[in-house]
């Protein structure tokens, strides 16, 4: 994982989208689309590592975040169709990562839940995903990491409006 990121490091000026001295310094949106392509494509690699696709590890965070849910609010939480979330829950059950379970109070709701071995999955993910995110950050000493997320998260909900 660590021997892929390395392949990918770029001079700065590159990742800034300026190629020459002097140039005006790339647009801030520009800079984000970039680091999401790149972090998509690391995300995409460290998974695979476990097996898993992003919409999966996507779908066991939101489930563990959130405890049980339906179907549908796992594709609304998670972000994409209902029709891809359930083919996305067919293969982790298949896996053994999910479960499914009669809602305890209206008969025709089914829960989604993580197994054990979901749980045990998800924490060596995150633990890989961990070192990713360090890995990106490094050398990040402007500002905290904390002051950088915040922004971000600001970012985020201006656009959502």
């Amino acid at each position: 994982m660590i021997k892929t990121m390395e392949k990918r490091r770029t001079p700065l000026a590159k990742q800034a989208g300026s190629t020459k001295t002097g140039a005006p310094p790339a647009r801030v949106s520009y800079v984000v689309g970039q680091l999401d392509r790149l972090l998509k494509r690391s995300l995409i690699d460290v998974l695979g590592e476990f097996g898993l696709t992003l919409p999966q590890f996507t779908a066991l965070s939101v489930i563990s975040a959130s405890g049980a849910m339906t179907n549908a609010k796992l594709a609304e939480r998670s972000f994409i169709t209902p029709q891809s979330a359930n083919e996305v829950v067919k293969t982790m059950e298949a896996n053994g990562w999910v479960g499914r379970a009669g809602h305890p109070t209206h008969g025709r709701l089914i829960h989604l839940f993580l197994t054990d071995e979901g749980r045990r999955v998800l924490k060596e993910c995150d633990s890989a995903i961990d070192m990713l995110e360090a890995s990106m950050l490094d050398g990040v000493t402007e500002i905290p990491v904390d002051t950088l997320r915040k922004v971000l998260q600001r970012c985020v909900s201006n656009l959502r409006g």
